[in-house]
């Protein structure tokens, strides 16, 4: 893309995104496609336009997070928050995944919607970010913990060290109380507050599931790293 192309795009973009509603983030991000071939043992499950528009909107119009920040998403999957936080005008968008297929979908989803989003095929445990770039805020939706007990403290753990302003991040309510012992106690957090309690429509994707949806309650958590 050469530079009025490029002056072109972001043109288009600013004036669309100039006043997103909150109906509006919903609507886009309902368009976006999902996992095709869910890996279970990485406990994929699409983040529902509901419950990211949400997130997204509230990080940015409650706290200021969002827009001209540099916003990393642990665990992208299709790039859903990731999207949502283009939209939303972050100065820049990185996506963290291990799965590469997953990347590939999130990839489509951005040229669809004609955002920039950088995408980086990793394991997030092992990610080392510090001196190297500077991250403003992490949002994800880690996993539950339920095929790797811990899996949800390992994604909290790694964004509490990447992030200079904020973590967003969704975990189930009935774990609360843990999580927020592990984040002041163990994870550097200045503070560790539920902005909102959630209803997380969980599809039947896999063979062992018996309903065809579960809706669980999830805690919508913004975290605040203590500086060093």
């Amino acid at each position: 893309m050469d530079e009025p192309e490029a002056k072109e795009l972001e043109t288009r973009r600013r004036k669309r995104n100039s006043k997103m509603k909150l109906k509006q983030l919903e609507g886009l991000l309902g368009d976006l496609q999902q996992f095709s071939n869910p890996n279970v043992e990485l406990e994929q499950y699409p983040t529902g336009p509901h419950i990211a528009s949400r997130m997204l909107f509230t990080a940015e119009n409650s706290y200021g997070d969002i827009t001209d920040k540099v916003v990393a998403d642990f665990g992208c999957g299709c790039g859903t928050l990731s999207t949502a936080a283009s939209l939303l005008d972050a100065a820049c968008v990185i996506g963290y995944d291990i799965d590469l297929q997953s990347l590939e979908t999130a990839t489509l989803n951005a040229e669809e919607l004609e955002v920039e989003i950088d995408l980086v095929q990793c394991d997030i445990t092992k990610l080392e970010l510090k001196g190297h770039q500077i991250v403003d805020t992490v949002v994800m939706n880690p996993p539950f913990g339920t095929r790797k007990k811990g899996a949800d403290m390992e994604f909290l753990s790694a964004a509490m060290k990447v992030a200079s302003q904020a973590v967003y991040s969704l975990h189930k309510t009935s774990t609360r109380e843990h999580i927020k012992r592990a984040a002041l106690r163990d994870f550097n957090a200045k503070s560790a507050e539920v902005i909102c309690e959630l209803r997380y429509d969980l599809p039947k994707l896999y063979k062992f599931h018996k309903r065809k949806e579960v809706d669980i309650a999830v805690d919508l958590w913004r975290f605040e790293p203590r500086q060093n």
